[in-house]
């Protein structure tokens, strides 16, 4: 396998690229999280509103800006790893502090 097949997969999906960049900067802009994920600003919209859908975020306008709030204690989707919360997938990478009241 040569070094370009390295760069082309994750482990991780976007969808939990999008909450590392929101569990370590609250009220990080969409442009912000597009860069540091490496995708387009519309797919970062799509997926903070499956997000809030789904109820993992909680998103809540202060001016001009959203503050997102992540709900800890929901289980992870794939069934391989249902028995786990997001808060747990986080807390694993490092990247969950005490965030407030709409952290859970």
């Amino acid at each position: 396998m040569g070094d370009d097949n390295r760069s082309t997969w994750t482990f991780l999906t976007n969808h939990a690229h999008v909450l590392v960049c929101i569990a370590t900067e609250p009220d990080v802009r969409g442009r912000d999280i597009a860069v540091r994920v490496g995708i387009t600003e519309r797919a970062v919209q799509g997926i903070v509103a499956d997000l809030v859908a789904e109820g993992y975020l909680t998103r809540t306008r202060e001016g001009r800006r959203n503050r997102y709030g992540i709900i800890r204690d929901l289980p992870l989707r794939h069934e391989l790893e249902h028995n786990h919360s997001v808060g747990d997938l986080l807390t694993a990478l490092g990247r969950l502090g005490d965030r407030g009241d709409e952290d859970r």
